[in-house]
């Protein structure tokens, strides 16, 4: 690889003399600007603005331009002659924690190489000590007319630098925020740890860029005096606000289905995603929260209820998900569950209903007993009563005849 600056590295009072070479390089397709009525290429020429002729590069310097307009000219040797100790070093200046450089101010990277046999030795000594340590060097070196921040780290076994912004040059995220209060509710953050579980990791050297092989594609077949059809265009919902549950819960099946695809097509099984996070969705009407209760079967039978209690994700108090799983009746799979407490207050309102419907079945055959016995009882007495007058009367006649 060809190097783009040579200098050293200033490790105190060690200097290692090093080649600056890119690390990174751009593969996006280019394209050129055309004249539409007859392809010509469109090309920028440098014109002086107060002759109006084309200027060529040796006839081009620099110059600062000042709040009025007028142009103060500012040669190479002005610049050379500036005190700028870092012209050709990259001056080690701290080493700190990995965690304390700001991602926000990382910019270009490149691999630092040693330059020359005598370069070896220091040079692996500086990279086994940032191995050591788990730290990265803090540096500043001067890089196309200017001064520049960088931090030091080991790639593998070569020592890489990554070109750093000022910290002045970071805006601050002050007006990036949504405005408003904006609260997330126990189930969302559910839901949004299982989208994140059932997507898992990646390995980074397979993502590729779809986009840069479309374009080439585009360009292979226009060359060749293909037809292209134009790509049929992807539902994404035309940027409408919708159910933030309904869509977690769709993408983690989405998600889980991909996965199952993807096991079958590498001849293994994929595995059962169907039991990662049982979520079920509860709403309330009289709340309009929704809840996330287990997933139970509920039996109502004579006044009873049994709830089977299957398997259940609880959230805990520190955010962490513990799985439970058994026979016995069916706890609350999250905290403030609205939905199981009415499901609850319905079957103690069930059994009740039961209790008393019972109840005044019960009294209402009671009471229709007493009446039959009632019935029964007077119906004797007067049978009695009847058959009693007869015997009298049949006596008084047998006494009149024997007297006469």
């Amino acid at each position: 690889m060809r190097s783009i600056w040579n200098g050293a590295i200033s490790f105190g009072l060690v200097s290692i003399p090093i080649k600056l070479i890119n690390a990174t390089e751009n593969h996006s397709i280019s394209f050129r600007q055309i004249h539409l009525a007859d392809g010509g290429r469109i090309r920028y020429r440098k014109v002086c603005e107060l002759d109006e002729e084309e200027v060529s590069g040796g006839e081009i310097g620099k110059a600062y331009e000042d709040a009025d307009g007028t142009m103060i000219p500012i040669t190479d040797e002005d610049l050379a002659q500036l005190p700028l100790p870092t012209a050709k070093t990259i001056e080690i200046v701290a080493f700190v924690p990995a965690d304390r450089i700001d991602p926000l101010q990382m910019d270009a990277a490149y691999y630092l190489s040693a330059n020359g046999v005598p370069a070896a030795k220091p040079y692996t000594l500086l990279r086994e000590a940032l191995k050591h340590s788990n730290r990265v060097a803090v540096a500043k070196y001067a890089l196309r007319g200017r001064e520049r921040l960088g931090m030091l780290r080991v790639v593998d076994d070569v020592i890489a630098m990554h070109g750093l912004l000022w910290p002045d040059e970071i805006r601050p995220p002050e007006d990036a925020a949504p405005d408003g209060d904006v609260t997330v509710r126990d189930a969302e953050l559910d839901l949004a740890d299982a989208l994140m579980d059932t997507l898992g990791e990646v390995d980074m050297d397979s993502l590729h860029d779809d986009y840069r092989e479309a374009v080439e594609e585009l360009v292979a077949a226009k060359a060749s005096g293909e037809s292209v059809l134009p790509a049929e265009p992807e539902d994404t919902g035309g940027g409408k606000v919708i159910d933030l549950i309904a869509a977690l819960e769709n993408s983690v099946r989405a998600a889980r289905r991909s996965q199952n695809d993807e096991g079958a097509g590498d001849g293994g099984s994929g595995g059962d995603m169907a039991d990662v996070h049982p979520i079920k969705k509860t709403s309330s009407k009289a709340s309009g929260k929704t809840a996330q209760t287990t997933e139970a079967e509920q039996t109502t039978e004579a006044g009873q209820t049994t709830e089977a209690a299957q398997r259940t994700t609880h959230r805990t108090p520190t955010g962490k998900t513990v799985s439970r799983s058994g026979s016995s009746p069916a706890k609350k799979s999250a905290p403030k569950s609205t939905g199981a407490k009415k499901s609850t207050a319905k079957t103690t309102g069930a059994k009740k209903a039961a209790a008393k419907k019972s109840t005044a079945k019960t009294t209402a055959a009671k009471k229709s007993t007493a009446k039959t016995t009632a019935t029964k009882k007077t119906a004797a007495k007067k049978r009695t009563s009847s058959s009693g007058g007869t015997a009298a009367k049949k006596t008084a006649s047998s006494r009149k005849r024997t007297s006469a």
